[in-house]
């Protein structure tokens, strides 16, 4: 991947359905460069899948991240287990033994039990336990109906899919399911994202774990890392429970760079250490969210509507 692609990557991130037009104009390129780029990522596996899921703000789900060192004889096969829970949804491997899981919880009164799970499963003696702060849920009284789910359903694992083709597989208008994708949007009751597997790629990924100084501002630090290492920051994460941490999810070339990384980050005002894991094999697995109509009724209306 080059640093075009990342950007592409992320953008379909936090929206898959972005028109190849918009891609464009956001990159410089031509469309054709757009569809190009798209196809070289799914044929390589960097990108496996077009997701469409209910968002975790409409669901008042809660996003958490268990890591730390695995005992396990075989640490590589640890996922095999740990899919097993329906809120794993993804597991990766880093060097040393270091794994890291993320599951996605219904509430807060499951993250014990959750953690006990991923304990005993990955053979993690002392785990960290971070909770990503949630999306805040704009639009509370906003609900999916049964049309709405049938139309998830169709975009489920190709949210790309044409309206007239999704409107063709739950027998309605194209103009209501494009009424009803707009409203899904717009009131923030939908994720349109991709299954991203950077590690497919030759490139070296990595989670660089910073303590910030006990004096320093996170967020002020936070700010200024993104912007002295923009080129490889894909992800900036903080945990509402470990608020002297943040996590960058970092993207080079080479080894060498990442070294530069890791001392760069380590000299940043405010950062007290640094801690860098290089991902060897990342996974991620379908959760109770892909059940899109998890509750009982809802689930009747999808065969009733």
């Amino acid at each position: 991947m080059d640093k075009t692609d990342v950007t592409l990557c992320l953008f379909l991130m936090s929206n898959s359905r972005v028109p190849y037009h918009e891609l464009a104009s956001r990159l410089g390129l031509s469309i054709n460069a757009i569809h190009k780029r798209m196809k070289a990522l799914t044929d390589s596996g960097i990108i496996r899948t077009f997701t469409a899921r209910p968002s975790l703000a409409y669901l008042k789900a809660i996003s958490v991240w268990v890591f730390g060192r695995s005992e396990a004889a075989h640490p590589a096969e640890v996922h095999v287990r740990l899919k097993n829970n329906d809120s794993t949804y993804w597991v990766a491997n880093s060097g040393g033994g270091y794994i890291y899981v993320g599951g996605y919880l219904r509430d807060l009164s499951e993250l014990d039990s959750y953690v006990t799970f991923v304990k005993k499963q990955a053979e993690m003696g002392e785990p960290t336990v971070g909770i990503i702060p949630a999306q805040p849920n704009r639009f509370p009284n906003e609900r999916l109906h049964a049309l709405d789910y049938q139309i998830l359903a169709s975009l489920h694992h190709d949210s790309r899919k044409p309206v007239t083709d999704v409107a063709s597989d739950v027998r309605a208008s194209a103009k209501t399911v494009h009424r009803r994708l707009e409203r899904m949007v717009e009131k923030g009751l939908v994720d349109f994202a991709i299954d991203w597997y950077p590690d497919a790629s030759n490139d070296i990924l990595a989670l660089c774990h910073v303590n910030v100084e006990e004096k320093a501002d996170r967020a002020e630090v936070r700010s200024s890392l993104k912007q002295s290492f923009s080129q490889n920051v894909l992800i900036d994460i903080v945990f509402s429970n470990l608020p002297n941490q943040l996590t960058l999810f970092l993207w080079t070339n080479s080894m060498r760079q990442m070294d530069d990384l890791r001392e760069g980050v380590g000299r940043t005002k405010g950062v007290g250490s640094v801690m860098m894991n290089v991902l060897q094999i990342g996974y991620m697995f379908d959760t109770w969210r892909d059940e899109l109509g998890f509750e009982e009724g809802e689930k009747a209306a999808l065969t009733t509507a």
